[in-house]
């Protein structure tokens, strides 16, 4: 399953590692991309991702889930 996110905030590679670093650690993710350009986070999981987990991981690296 992918389902993509819009993620606020980020502005470097900083941010692309950080972002894919917290959202790789959730459960069932199997590979995650981060675009920095589209400001996006697109995730590819063996079910879907809870999105109160996909929140928090993303507020854990320091930027806002849009939407």
């Amino acid at each position: 399953m992918e389902t993509s996110y819009a993620v606020q905030g980020m502005t470097c590679q900083h941010c692309v590692e950080a972002v894919g670093r917290e959202l790789r650690a959730l459960p069932g993710v199997r590979e995650v991309t981060v675009d920095l350009a589209a400001g996006t986070a697109t995730v590819v999981s063996e079910t879907p991702p809870d999105p109160a987990a996909v929140r928090a991981a993303v507020d854990e690296a320091g930027y806002e889930l849009v939407g």
